[in-house]
């Protein structure tokens, strides 16, 4: 029987994948083809990480509790291997790790009961009339305008509003949300800058004190918001702290936005570059459903998720060893051809897709049925008062790689 290869063994060379590179972020898809046919387990030095590219891995690994989105939860950083971040980043490590991501249970299981009561079919049912009204009113404003920027017009205000009414934000308080947003997701990237890193401290004080705010106004004077519900949960056990409920309010508006908004742009870029999947669509909205599924797997807006091994797991021969982590790869899983037939052709009408957009296991996505329901809605509304729109210029992508999207999408009607 063959020997298991150890972490520090050669598991072949990962080249073609290069997050920093503009090509690649523009079109990563050459490089999963090729990681996928050169192995299952590639370790990529410059993140110290190892690469899983393959649909049945990432899928299993989602659901495998020797894996974790922390490890504080087991070990210290020194217990672990890793070293402490500064000091200075203290105020986005606080926020980020109390928020629900980032939590493994116990603490995790209990904050999720609590949180899911927001995201049930039937709290989502009621918020599809708040998604239709806003929704129609975007993109009535941009068929009014002759178009634009598709993603400042549309793609960003629905679900910032859409999080931010269920929140109980008032609109006046909304402008800084998708900045403060942008700034601390920076640090999700790979290897991020101190520049990013100041960012990020500067919005997760900002943000919290805002929220700490917010949170002091709703104890005094309830609403019928998520916020007054998280107040308002008696059961002891059940409680959260101030800190978890500002680190969950944060989690919910950076997540609950960050997806559809590059779902849709990114979107209708693929669809603009499609265009007999286009007609296809205009010709039949019944489509929406099975399409907005496919543009998900298609071009996936969050292309990579951690993981830390807290326990030795072993792929295909190699064993990465604790304290060692895995970068999930979505992208790759979601364009595997040992589970889509042709996966590299978009088809609108697909009906078996079992992406991993939304991830899997514990920590898959609380909002999807709410993002589900945001994204047909707004295409919706623009196949129908927009059905004439063009491309105005090819769009640049943005330079970061995990979250991917374009920097803007500029159609004329």
């Amino acid at each position: 029987m063959d020997q298991p290869m150890h972490a520090d063994s050669d598991s072949g060379p990962a080249a073609p994948f290069d997050p920093w590179s503009a090509a690649f972020v523009a079109d990563p898809y050459p490089a999963y083809a090729e990681l996928r046919a050169t192995g299952r387990a590639h370790y990529f030095a410059p993140t110290d990480q190892w690469l899983v590219p393959h649909y049945a891995d990432v899928s299993a690994l989602l659901r495998d509790r020797r894996l974790g989105r922390t490890y504080l939860h087991r070990f210290t950083h020194e217990e672990f291997g890793r070293t402490p971040p500064p000091a200075a980043h203290e105020p986005f490590e606080t926020l980020n790790g109390q928020g629900l991501l980032d939590l493994e249970p116990p603490d995790h299981t209990r904050i999720r009961r609590l949180v899911s009561k927001a995201f049930t079919p039937r709290t989502v049912e009621q918020l599809v009339p708040t998604v239709q009204r806003l929704a129609a009113g975007l993109v009535d404003d941009f068929v009014a305008q002759g178009g634009g920027d598709l993603l400042t017009a549309v793609a960003e205000p629905l679900p910032v509003a859409v999080i931010a009414e269920m929140l109980g934000i008032p609109e006046s308080d909304r402008a800084p949300l998708r900045p403060w947003s942008a700034a601390i997701c920076g640090m999700f990237e790979l290897n991020p800058s101190e520049e990013t890193a100041r960012a990020a401290v500067r919005a997760s004080l900002d943000f919290s004190a805002y929220l700490r705010e917010l949170i002091a106004e709703r104890r005094g004077n309830p609403g019928t918001d998520l916020i007054s519900a998280l107040i308002a949960a008696h059961d002891e056990d059940e409680r959260l702290t101030e800190q978890e409920m500002v680190s969950t309010c944060v989690l919910l508006l950076n997540a609950g936005h960050e997806a559809t908004v590059n779902t849709t742009v990114n979107g209708w870029w693929t669809l603009l570059r499609h265009p007999d999947q286009l007609a296809a669509l205009r010709a039949d909205h019944g489509l929406l459903p099975t399409a907005v599924e496919e543009l998900m797997r298609y071009d996936t807006p969050l292309q990579m998720f951690e993981r830390w091994v807290l326990d030795d797991i072993e792929i295909d021969g190699t064993v990465i060893p604790r304290g060692s982590e895995v970068a999930l790869l979505f992208g790759s899983a979601n364009r595997d051809p040992a589970r889509f037939a042709a996966p590299d052709t978009l088809d609108l009408a697909r009906r078996e897709n079992p992406h991993i957009t939304f991830g899997a296991g514990i920590h898959f996505c609380l909002g999807a049925p709410l993002a589900r329901v945001e994204l047909v809605t707004s295409f919706g509304e623009l196949l129908r008062k927009a059905p004439g729109m063009r491309l105005v210029a090819e769009p640049e992508w943005n330079p970061g790689y995990v979250i991917r999207g374009v920097k803007e999408l500029r159609v004329e009607l």
